[in-house]
């Protein structure tokens, strides 16, 4: 006798949110990309519709940033050029370009002008095709004067620009709104200011279709588990009809897994069995994301290639029919 498969029965479905916009639709990316959408729990395609797969996004600051010896190979030619870097991810696979301004962070270079950001991303747009991302230099006052004067040279692109915090969102979904953008809102870990959050901003006049949750990730080893909880249950809010909670969501893995000191420990500091220090990096990277992705990421941020072509596999192994 056949065996009857039991299924949940949801209700609820994620909101799907698109990033970039094409010719046709007043923007200049080569394509679109589609995050959210599903009505049931990740890659459990027997029990409802998972409609976009997962995204990978490749992580570029405007910078030459100081991560590991590692990535020199792929990138040691174009840390100098953000434009040239964009590119190149795009070259190795990239589906959306994240791109950090940390030439305007004030605990950094602080070179950088709110102006100059602008013209970094003005450049990028010209330059690629893939959709686009940008995360401000992290200081409250900075972002926002630095993500306004992004919003409206990207005017028509329909970037993602962020983050938008609980005590700093509302000049930042002001320039979303103006510049008809997408908006990343960061709650940290607390599925409650999640929610809160996603309401402000709402209230502010920001559709659902335009905003995108980055409940703050964390590396394997580091408070993973809470992150994947935090998801889980947003996920799990959001099929059950919580329209606050039914928002796409980002996972920050690449810059989380390679703060881990397993990921970039050279073998004779490493601890027993831990292996030669560059597949571990780039396992430590992959798996965390992939983990990040059963909790219900729709949009992952990656750093080392090799990394993120393991995740393109795993994501494409996930997303093939299981229907019973």
């Amino acid at each position: 006798m056949p065996v009857e498969i039991l299924k949940e029965k949801f209700t609820g479905t994620v909101q799907e949110v698109v990033l970039g916009a094409t010719k046709e639709e007043g923007g200049t990316r080569a394509y679109t990309v589609k995050l959210g959408g599903s009505s049931t729990l990740p890659f459990l395609q027997f029990e409802g519709a998972i409609p976009n797969r997962p995204v990978i996004a490749y992580e570029i600051w405007d910078i030459k940033p100081e991560w590991h010896e590692s990535f020199e190979p792929y990138y040691g030619d174009v840390w100098d050029d953000p434009v040239a870097w964009a590119k190149k991810a795009e070259e190795l696979g990239a589906d959306v370009i994240y791109l950090e301004l940390k030439g305007a962070d004030p605990e950094l270079e602080n070179s950088k002008t709110a102006d100059d950001c602008a013209k970094v991303v003005k450049a990028i747009l010209e330059n690629t095709g893939a959709p686009l991302m940008v995360e401000g230099p992290g200081h409250p006052d900075k972002d926002n004067e630095v993500l306004q004067a992004v919003a409206e040279a990207a005017t028509g692109e329909n970037i993602a620009i962020g983050v938008a915090e609980k005590d700093n969102y509302r000049s930042i979904a002001a320039a979303a709104m103006m510049g008809k953008h997408c908006i990343i809102g960061r709650s940290p870990v607390d599925i409650n200011i999640l929610k809160q959050l996603n309401i402000m901003i709402t209230e502010m006049g920001v559709a659902p279709d335009k905003i995108i949750n980055d409940p703050m990730s964390s590396g394997l080893g580091y408070g993973i588990e809470y992150s994947y909880s935090i998801m889980e249950r947003a996920r799990w809010g959001a099929l059950i009809g919580d329209k606050m909670m039914a928002l796409p969501v980002i996972c920050r893995a690449g810059c989380e897994a390679w703060r881990a000191k397993e990921s970039y420990a050279p073998l004779e500091d490493a601890g027993p069995g831990w292996g030669e220090q560059k597949p571990r990096g780039i396992m430590w990277e992959a798996m965390t994301a992939a983990a990040l992705l059963q909790a219900g990421g729709d949009l992952v941020t990656m750093r080392h290639p090799e990394a993120a072509k393991l995740l393109k596999k795993h994501i494409e192994d996930l997303m093939k029919p299981n229907t019973y």
